[in-house]
């Protein structure tokens, strides 16, 4: 593992999530980081990179020519543009090619492969991830998918340096969308919900900072529940609403509100999003 250099292009909140994750354990095992920013903005790759004992890369052509892992974290409207600039180093790495690793929203490997490559039979080896913002504090999400080209070896390698920011899923391809959709994009909707719970604590008389911290720790202890005890979420709900009782109340105020139409509307929004993104 301390062998394996790492580029992350772009340093924005899911690369540098991931980064720190991985600088995190290579540092708890007594190994080098090998870890190198590039971006557009230079001081913003240096910032991150500061802030991990990493290195920076001059330009992401360099970063290509170095790393044995390289991460397109960038947006997937800027992949294009990366792609085309770090294609000619790649096309001279072919006998012994870097792990290309995108978390690019709807673009597809073969997308990827067809962007590097201008034979499409060379054999670059492509990963799509799909993290989430909860990554940055090692409680994140992440959806892996690799192309056929990635060795046994360094899927393992892979997965080992995201286990550092999260929980790790092998999944077929074909998913990633709606992957997207649910866990790339849920905790914004997780966040809009405690917001929402703590501003119904601040109505019904509480200060604000306890009705935030009860709302975060109830949602929190929520979700671990459903997790510890494999329990449907429904048969949980349950054991919560007696008849009659506060709960129930409250349930039917939400149901009223459409709240789970609306929950299942904004993941296939972000779905289908996704999609058009690719």
């Amino acid at each position: 593992m301390s062998e394996n250099k790492i580029a992350c292009i772009g340093s924005g909140n899911m690369g540098f999530a991931l980064m720190k994750g991985i600088a995190a354990m290579r540092k708890s095992a007594n190994n080098p980081i090998g870890i190198g920013f590039t971006d557009a903005y230079a001081e913003k790759a240096k910032t991150a990179a500061d802030a991990l004992g990493a290195g920076v890369f001059s330009s992401n052509t360099q970063a290509a020519e170095k790393a044995d892992f390289i991460f397109l974290a960038v947006k997937p409207q800027a992949l294009s543009d990366v792609l085309s600039e770090i294609a000619p180093v790649i096309q001279k790495r072919l006998t012994a090619p870097p792990l290309l690793i995108s978390m690019a929203a709807g673009w597809t490997i073969e997308k990827i492969q067809s962007a590097i490559a201008y034979n499409a039979a060379a054999n670059i080896p492509v990963a799509r991830i799909m993290p989430n913002t909860p990554a940055l504090i090692s409680k994140g999400m992440i959806a892996l998918a690799v192309s056929p080209e990635v060795s046994g070896e360094k899927a393992d390698a892979l997965e080992e340096m995201l286990k550092s920011a999260g929980a790790v899923d092998r999944i077929p391809e074909n998913y990633l969308n709606a992957v997207t959709g649910l866990s790339g994009s849920g905790p914004a909707f997780a966040f809009l919900f405690i917001e929402a719970l703590a501003d119904g604590g601040v109505l019904a008389g509480l200060p604000r900072d306890k009705a935030l911290r009860y709302a975060a720790q109830t949602v929190l202890g929520s979700a671990a529940m459903v997790l510890d005890t494999g329990k449907h979420p429904g048969e949980l709900k349950d054991m919560v609403a007696s008849p009659g009782g506060t709960t129930i109340a409250g349930v039917a105020a939400l149901e009223s509100g459409g709240f789970r139409s609306a929950a299942i509307q904004a993941v296939t929004a972000a779905w289908k999003r996704a999609k058009e993104l690719g």
